[in-house]
Protein backbone atom coordinates (compact mmCIF):
# COMPACT_ATOMS: atom_id res chain seq x y z
CA UNK A 1 0.00 0.00 0.00
CA UNK A 2 1.63 3.12 -0.83
CA UNK A 3 2.22 5.53 2.09
CA UNK A 4 0.09 8.25 0.68
CA UNK A 5 -2.72 5.63 0.83
CA UNK A 6 -2.21 4.73 4.17
CA UNK A 7 -2.47 8.42 5.67
CA UNK A 8 -5.79 8.93 3.84
CA UNK A 9 -6.93 5.72 5.40
CA UNK A 10 -5.96 6.46 8.98
CA UNK A 11 -7.07 10.08 8.50
CA UNK A 12 -10.40 8.62 7.67
CA UNK A 13 -10.33 6.40 10.56
CA UNK A 14 -9.61 9.24 13.02
CA UNK A 15 -12.11 11.60 11.54
CA UNK A 16 -14.70 8.50 11.66
CA UNK A 17 -13.71 8.26 15.52
CA UNK A 18 -13.87 11.79 15.67
CA UNK A 19 -17.68 11.44 14.92
CA UNK A 20 -18.20 9.13 17.03
CA UNK A 21 -18.68 6.02 14.81
CA UNK A 22 -18.58 3.07 17.21
CA UNK A 23 -16.94 0.80 14.59
CA UNK A 24 -14.22 3.42 13.84
CA UNK A 25 -13.45 3.13 17.93
CA UNK A 26 -13.31 -1.15 17.23
CA UNK A 27 -11.31 -0.39 14.19
CA UNK A 28 -8.63 1.06 15.93
CA UNK A 29 -8.36 -1.64 18.69
CA UNK A 30 -8.22 -4.07 16.46
CA UNK A 31 -5.08 -2.57 15.21
CA UNK A 32 -3.27 -0.98 18.02
CA UNK A 33 -5.17 -2.82 20.50
CA UNK A 34 -2.26 -5.56 21.65
CA UNK A 35 0.82 -3.35 21.03
CA UNK A 36 -0.30 -0.60 23.69
CA UNK A 37 -1.28 -3.44 25.58
CA UNK A 38 2.72 -4.65 25.45
CA UNK A 39 3.39 -1.23 26.03
CA UNK A 40 1.18 -0.86 29.27
CA UNK A 41 2.34 -4.36 30.53
CA UNK A 42 6.04 -4.01 30.48
CA UNK A 43 5.31 -0.61 32.31
CA UNK A 44 3.09 -1.13 35.23
CA UNK A 45 3.10 -2.79 38.15
CA UNK A 46 0.24 -5.23 37.82
CA UNK A 47 -1.85 -7.11 34.64
CA UNK A 48 -4.75 -5.08 36.27
CA UNK A 49 -3.41 -1.80 36.12
CA UNK A 50 -2.12 -2.24 32.25
CA UNK A 51 -5.92 -3.31 31.44
CA UNK A 52 -7.17 0.12 32.68
CA UNK A 53 -3.78 2.00 31.01
CA UNK A 54 -5.12 0.04 27.86
CA UNK A 55 -9.26 1.60 28.26
CA UNK A 56 -7.72 4.94 29.20
CA UNK A 57 -5.40 5.25 26.29
CA UNK A 58 -8.20 4.13 23.90
CA UNK A 59 -10.34 6.63 25.95
CA UNK A 60 -7.64 9.68 25.32
CA UNK A 61 -7.36 8.47 21.54
CA UNK A 62 -11.25 8.34 21.46
CA UNK A 63 -11.44 12.57 22.68
CA UNK A 64 -8.17 13.31 20.72
CA UNK A 65 -9.27 12.14 17.66
CA UNK A 66 -9.92 15.50 15.91
CA UNK A 67 -6.17 16.78 16.22
CA UNK A 68 -4.82 13.27 14.58
CA UNK A 69 -2.76 15.16 11.72
CA UNK A 70 -1.23 12.56 8.94
CA UNK A 71 1.12 15.03 7.82
CA UNK A 72 2.81 15.19 11.44
CA UNK A 73 3.63 11.56 11.89
CA UNK A 74 2.26 8.12 11.13
CA UNK A 75 -0.55 6.52 12.52
CA UNK A 76 1.21 4.46 14.76
CA UNK A 77 3.64 6.69 16.03
CA UNK A 78 0.69 8.96 16.88
CA UNK A 79 -1.03 6.14 19.17
CA UNK A 80 2.56 5.27 20.70
CA UNK A 81 3.10 8.81 21.44
CA UNK A 82 -0.08 9.40 22.96
CA UNK A 83 0.61 5.81 24.59
CA UNK A 84 3.66 6.84 26.18
CA UNK A 85 2.83 10.42 27.26
CA UNK A 86 -0.48 8.38 29.04
CA UNK A 87 1.97 5.17 30.98
CA UNK A 88 4.61 8.01 32.45
CA UNK A 89 1.80 10.77 33.59
CA UNK A 90 0.06 7.39 35.55
CA UNK A 91 3.26 6.28 37.24
CA UNK A 92 4.21 10.16 38.42
CA UNK A 93 0.92 10.29 39.23
CA UNK A 94 0.96 7.04 41.73
CA UNK A 95 4.52 8.24 42.64
CA UNK A 96 4.01 11.63 43.50
CA UNK A 97 4.15 11.25 47.22
CA UNK A 98 7.11 9.71 46.99
CA UNK A 99 10.05 11.40 48.27
CA UNK A 100 13.84 10.71 48.47
CA UNK A 101 15.33 10.23 51.63
CA UNK A 102 18.13 13.24 53.56
CA UNK A 103 21.59 13.60 53.22
CA UNK A 104 22.70 11.26 55.79
CA UNK A 105 20.78 8.17 54.66
CA UNK A 106 21.80 6.21 51.29
CA UNK A 107 19.29 6.21 48.50
CA UNK A 108 17.58 2.88 47.60
CA UNK A 109 16.80 1.93 44.37
CA UNK A 110 12.90 2.97 44.06
CA UNK A 111 10.47 0.55 42.45
CA UNK A 112 8.95 3.39 40.16
CA UNK A 113 9.74 2.02 37.24
CA UNK A 114 9.17 -1.71 36.76
CA UNK A 115 10.34 -2.49 33.50
CA UNK A 116 13.94 -1.29 34.97
CA UNK A 117 13.77 -2.95 38.31
CA UNK A 118 12.46 -6.12 36.59
CA UNK A 119 15.18 -8.88 37.63
CA UNK A 120 17.52 -5.90 37.52
CA UNK A 121 18.01 -5.21 41.39
CA UNK A 122 19.63 -8.62 42.07
CA UNK A 123 22.07 -8.44 39.27
CA UNK A 124 25.90 -7.30 40.25
CA UNK A 125 25.84 -4.98 37.43
CA UNK A 126 22.21 -2.59 39.35
CA UNK A 127 24.16 -3.03 42.47
CA UNK A 128 27.42 -1.79 41.19
CA UNK A 129 25.39 1.12 39.82
CA UNK A 130 23.38 2.09 43.07
CA UNK A 131 26.83 2.39 45.09
CA UNK A 132 28.60 4.65 42.15
CA UNK A 133 24.96 6.63 42.81
CA UNK A 134 25.18 6.82 46.43
CA UNK A 135 28.21 8.25 46.43
CA UNK A 136 27.53 11.20 44.23
CA UNK A 137 26.77 14.91 46.17
CA UNK A 138 23.52 15.24 47.29
CA UNK A 139 21.89 16.89 44.23
CA UNK A 140 23.63 14.77 41.65
CA UNK A 141 22.25 11.75 43.49
CA UNK A 142 18.60 13.09 43.30
CA UNK A 143 18.18 14.57 39.96
CA UNK A 144 19.89 10.50 38.90
CA UNK A 145 17.40 9.15 40.85
CA UNK A 146 14.44 10.87 39.66
CA UNK A 147 15.23 10.99 35.98
CA UNK A 148 16.46 7.76 35.53
CA UNK A 149 14.65 5.38 37.64
CA UNK A 150 11.73 7.88 38.38
CA UNK A 151 11.07 8.81 35.20
CA UNK A 152 11.01 12.53 36.03
CA UNK A 153 11.57 15.33 33.57
CA UNK A 154 14.69 17.80 34.13
CA UNK A 155 11.41 20.63 34.51
CA UNK A 156 9.17 18.44 37.08
CA UNK A 157 12.80 17.97 38.96
CA UNK A 158 13.79 21.89 38.95
CA UNK A 159 10.02 22.49 40.20
CA UNK A 160 9.92 20.07 42.83
CA UNK A 161 13.12 20.76 44.31
CA UNK A 162 12.67 24.72 43.61
CA UNK A 163 15.57 24.91 41.36
CA UNK A 164 16.77 26.54 38.17
CA UNK A 165 16.25 24.08 35.52
CA UNK A 166 20.20 25.12 35.01
CA UNK A 167 21.29 23.75 37.93
CA UNK A 168 19.49 20.29 37.50
CA UNK A 169 20.97 19.96 33.87
CA UNK A 170 24.27 21.03 35.47
CA UNK A 171 23.77 18.36 37.94
CA UNK A 172 22.96 15.33 35.65
CA UNK A 173 25.78 16.46 33.68
CA UNK A 174 27.90 16.48 36.35
CA UNK A 175 26.35 13.40 38.18
CA UNK A 176 26.91 11.22 34.45
CA UNK A 177 30.95 12.30 33.68
CA UNK A 178 31.15 11.19 37.39
CA UNK A 179 29.46 8.02 37.03
CA UNK A 180 31.41 7.40 33.53
CA UNK A 181 34.51 7.85 35.61
CA UNK A 182 34.12 5.63 38.71
CA UNK A 183 33.06 3.09 35.84
CA UNK A 184 35.79 3.12 34.14
CA UNK A 185 38.30 3.50 37.64
CA UNK A 186 36.62 0.07 39.00
CA UNK A 187 37.20 -1.52 35.56
CA UNK A 188 40.42 -0.68 35.55
CA UNK A 189 41.07 -2.50 38.93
Amino acid sequence: MAPNNQRQIDLDLMQRIAADEESAVGELYDRFGSLVYRMAFQSMPSRAEAEDAVQEVFVRLWKTADRYNPERAALVTWVLLITRRHLVDRLRRAQARVKLTGMSEEVTPPAIRPEISAGMESSEQYQALMKRVNQLPELQKTVIVRAYLGGQTLRQIADELETPIGTIKSALSRALVRLRERSGVEEAV
